[in-house]
């Protein structure tokens, strides 16, 4: 696994990946092994470039929408879920879809794709403002801890001027969180 991302900054990103799935899956009554195969291979193709990316998808037949191709590097989540089935031979359909999904969200999460998707932006070596706080809402409440880390990703792209994902922006409707009109128009 290490030697298959090939970055050590990525790895322990991984590894906290996975130890912070394993941690949410627990606190809800989920299945931990799950969580913790889904967060260790969630990133991947994570640092592959734009080209092979696209390269990469379009050879095993992915689809690629135009968000994907204007942000190439959100195509590692999918693509990523393909490299877990080859490579490490994981076949539950449960866990590849969780990869799949822990980067842009989608409006229909298994409590599993939330566990990941939340994984990701809580793990302890992501320094930010609020991460901690809103990890500890994640292990109470699920729900909470999606609007939670939604909520300041859409805040993220508004004070950045960037354009969210309509997947993203898709997940955080079905969250019931309004988007603000500047992220509409972006």
């Amino acid at each position: 696994m290490r030697e298959e991302i090939g970055q050590e900054a990525r790895y322990r990103h991984s590894i906290g990946v996975a130890r912070t799935a394993e941690r949410l899956a627990m606190a809800h009554g989920l299945d931990t092994r799950r969580a913790r195969l889904a967060g260790l291979f969630h990133d991947l193709a994570r640092l592959w470039s734009r080209d092979r990316l696209v390269a990469e998808a379009r050879r095993r037949h992915l689809t690629l929408d135009a968000f994907a191709l204007v942000y190439p590097v959100v195509i590692h989540a999918p693509l990523g879920a393909e490299l877990a089935r080859e490579r490490f031979d994981i076949r539950d359909e449960g866990v590849l879809d969780a990869i799949r999904k822990h980067t842009l969200g989608d409006a229909h999460m298994t409590p599993l794709d939330v566990v990941i998707y939340l994984a990701d932006a809580l793990e302890p070596w992501r320094a930010y403002d609020g991460r901690a706080a809103m990890l500890e809402t994640a292990l109470r409440d699920l729900g909470a801890g999606m609007r939670a880390v939604l909520e300041s990703t859409l805040a993220h792209h508004a004070a950045r001027g960037l354009t969210p994902s309509p997947k993203t922006l898709a997940c955080a409707r079905a969250y019931g969180i309004a988007i603000p009109e500047e992220l509409l128009h972006a």
